[in-house]
C-alpha cells in the first residue's frame, strides 16, 4: 500500500474513532403526551450527532418526585411550565436553559365513530359510563381536562363518572380498551405518522382551560454535558419543528 494511500485510511479509522468515542447517551425524562413525536424526535437527533437520547415516559408530577430523589436524568421535556421553572429554583434545573419545546392541545376522544360530537355536547348528555383524564395532580393534561369540566359546570355531575390514570398514556389506555367510552386525552395521541387515528373527537376550545405551555429544561446531572445540550439545540431546529407541528402542537 502507497505511504499517501495508507496514511488517508489511518486519518479515516482515526476520524471514526473520535467520533464514537465523543458519542455519548443523554438520559431523558420525557413528558408522556410527547412519546410519539420524541421517539422521532430521537431518531433524528442519533442519525445526525451520533449521540443516544435514552427516553423514559411518564407523568410531569411523577418527575418531579424522582429528580427531587435524585434520578440520574439530564433533560426534563415536562408537560408545563411550572415544573421546569420550579427545579431551577430548586437548583435541581440550569438557570437559563428552559424554553418551551411545543403548546399542546387538548382533546375529548373516542375510538368509535359517532361518539363525541364537534362541539363535547356528549359531556352534557352524559349517556356513558366511563370518562377516562389523567391524574390532575401529577398531569398537567388532567389538570386541564378538569379545569374544562369546571367551565361547563359539569365536575360536579360527571365526578362519579371519572376514571383517573396515572398519566395521559394510561387515561389513552383506560379508552382504548372499553373501560371508558371517552376520554380527555392530548390531540397528539390521536396522531400517526402525522394522520388523525379513526374515531370521534372534540377538540377543546384552549379558552377553557390554563395554557398546556410544555418546556424543557436542562438538569443539574446534565449540566454542562455537550450531549444533552446538543440534544436542547436540536429540540428547538426545524427538523423537530417539523415533526412537532406534525403530531397537532403549536410552537
Amino acid at each position: 500500500m502507497k505511504p499517501l494511500v495508507r496514511h488517508i485510511l489511518l486519518a479515516a479509522v482515526l476520524a471514526g474513532a473520535s467520533l464514537t468515542a465523543r458519542a455519548e447517551e443523554v438520559s431523558v425524562a420525557v413528558a408522556a403526551n410527547f412519546t410519539a413525536p420524541m421517539q422521532r424526535i430521537a431518531a433524528e437527533f442519533e442519525k445526525s450527532t451520533g449521540h443516544k437520547a435514552v427516553l423514559v415516559f411518564g407523568a410531569t408530577g411523577k418527575f418531579y418526585a424522582q429528580i427531587k430523589a435524585g434520578a440520574p436524568f439530564q433533560l426534563l421535556l415536562a408537560a408545563d411550565d411550572e415544573t421546569p421553572a420550579r427545579l431551577v429554583k430548586d437548583g435541581d434545573g440550569v438557570a437559563g436553559s428552559v424554553f418551551t419545546y411545543a403548546i399542546g392541545k387538548l382533546v375529548l376522544w373516542s375510538p368509535k365513530p359517532g361518539v363525541v360530537d364537534d362541539k363535547g355536547e356528549v359531556l352534557k348528555a352524559g349517556r356513558f359510563e366511563h370518562l377516562s383524564i389523567a391524574n390532575p395532580k401529577l398531569a398537567p393534561y388532567g389538570l386541564a381536562a378538569m379545569e374544562t369540566l369546571k367551565v361547563l359546570g359539569l365536575a360536579d355531575v360527571l365526578q362519579s363518572k371519572i376514571v383517573t390514570g396515572e398519566s395521559i398514556t394510561q387515561a389513552q389506555q383506560f379508552v382504548v380498551s372499553g373501560s371508558a367510552e371517552l376520554g380527555f386525552i392530548a390531540f397528539s395521541q390521536i396522531h400517526k405518522d402525522g394522520k388523525l387515528m379513526a374515531g370521534s373527537h372534540w377538540l377543546v376550545p384552549a379558552k377553557y382551560h390554563s395554557p398546556i405551555r410544555q418546556d424543557a429544561v436542562v438538569l443539574a446531572k446534565g449540566k454542562g454535558n455537550a450531549a444533552v445540550e446538543a440534544l436542547a439545540g436540536f429540540l428547538k431546529s426545524k427538523t423537530a419543528a417539523d415533526i412537532i407541528r406534525s403530531y397537532g402542537y403549536d410552537l
